[in-house]
């Protein structure tokens, strides 16, 4: 839709979705739509920020980019965006904005890794648990 005004449309989907969020990261932007590569959309928000327009900061090892406010054509910029966002239609707006991608961003622990989503068996239980280390009645063969 703004793709001829933006020069192409990694970087119209980069904005639309900043719009609708306010802020976020490279890799849930490139999460968010299929055809969108994470160089891709590093590089879209890396030219943006070059150019004034968002601002970044570290949070842990991950920059995350939100809107300038120093910009002078921000208002303009942003209200350009949220038409084109009301101009979407309802079931592709649903599809690709269901969700905040934000919310898995949540890190816990100590070394700032993701919290687990699942257990994992030990690797001493894989390997007692293997037919390889119990004999064919079940004792050990060690």
């Amino acid at each position: 839709m703004l793709e001829g005004i933006f020069g192409n449309a990694s970087a119209e989907k980069v904005l639309l979705y900043l719009e609708q969020y306010g802020e976020g990261y490279a890799t849930a932007i490139a999460r968010t739509f299929d055809d969108l590569s994470l160089h891709m959309a590093q590089r879209q928000l890396d030219r943006f920020e070059r150019a004034g327009a968002l601002v970044s900061t570290l949070k842990g090892r991950t920059r995350l980019y939100t809107w300038n406010p120093r910009y002078p054509f921000g208002p303009e910029l942003r209200s350009l965006l949220a038409k084109a966002l009301d101009l979407l239609p309802a079931a592709e707006r649903r599809h690709l904005f269901e969700r905040h991608p934000l919310v898995d961003f949540v890190r816990t622990g100590q070394r700032g890794l993701p919290a687990r989503r699942g257990l994992r068996r030990s690797a001493k239980s894989r390997i007692c648990s293997s037919p390889i280390a119990t004999g064919p009645a079940g004792n050990s063969t060690q």
